[in-house]
């Protein structure tokens, strides 16, 4: 998946001076030999880019956010995932890994000793991996689909399947969290990550559309609980983007959408 709108600058210092920063700048190296040089290259809008800042902050690793501009996409990025030519890329004492769920499994075996962020049982493990993969093939498309569509009738169609998933999710929500805070249990794992990420763009679809998308009176009730709880949580909070910002972004993507090219199905 890659980056939703541009960045501006190349490279971010973990800097405790700057709020977007705060939570990976005060984080320690994990135990691993090496875990210091942990990069994570994304742009601030993307959901993906999100993954593996949350999962480094669950394993309380230090690393560094490196911002690609995409355009034109950076030699480290086109270097480090030279197949697919997207972000998010882990760069591990210089070895990439690509794509946003295989970077937080990859987190969750290295940094092994920190908070689990997979479940613990196989079943488990591939309820959570299907729901994930159900989100980034069918539920957000669909979200997204709203913004980028060029009529009421195409709009009316994302919109009715993207409310369509909202019941399902609910339903594993209650099925994988056993009546806990968070899919993953007491604390932030797998499929909240998966999920969670793509809370700052369902806002900018509330926002713009002055819809109401999660809510606790209908039969989205445990998804709208739980999606406060995880925007609070403190590995989530200084990495999500502010609704103003995204909404700006949005209507940046949507001028380019509206004069791009139709592709053939």
């Amino acid at each position: 998946p890659c980056g939703l709108c541009e960045a501006t600058s190349t490279t971010q210092s973990r800097d405790a001076h700057s709020p977007e920063q705060k939570i990976a700048s005060g984080r320690r190296a994990g135990e691993m030999a090496g875990a210091e040089n942990v990069r994570v290259l994304g742009a601030w809008p993307s959901p993906y880019a999100m993954r593996p800042r949350i999962a480094l902050n669950l394993k309380k690793v230090e690393y560094e956010f490196v911002v690609e501009t995409m355009n034109p996409k950076s030699e480290l990025l086109l270097k480090s995932n030279p197949v697919y030519k997207k972000i998010p890329v882990l760069i591990h004492n210089g070895e990439p890994v690509c794509e946003s769920l295989i970077i937080v499994q990859y987190i969750d075996e290295v940094w092994s000793s920190g908070q689990p962020i997979l479940p613990a049982g196989p079943y488990d493990r591939a309820l959570a991996r299907f729901w994930a993969a159900y989100i980034d093939d069918k539920w957000f498309p669909a979200l997204m689909g709203i913004a980028k569509a060029q009529t009421d009738e195409d709009r009316a169609s994302s919109t009715e399947q993207m409310l369509a998933g909202l019941p399902l999710l609910d339903e594993a929500f209650a099925t994988c969290s056993k009546g806990k805070p968070f899919f993953g249990g007491d604390a932030v794992g797998y499929l909240d990550i998966a999920l969670g990420c793509h809370l700052g763009w369902l806002r900018v679809i509330e926002h713009m559309y002055e819809m109401q998308i999660l809510d606790e009176a209908k039969s989205t009730r445990h998804l709208a609980a739980w999606a406060d709880r995880f925007c609070a949580d403190e590995v989530v909070k200084e990495v999500m983007p502010e609704t103003e910002k995204l909404v700006e972004c949005a209507k940046v993507l949507q001028a380019r959408w509206k004069t791009a090219p139709a592709r053939g199905k």
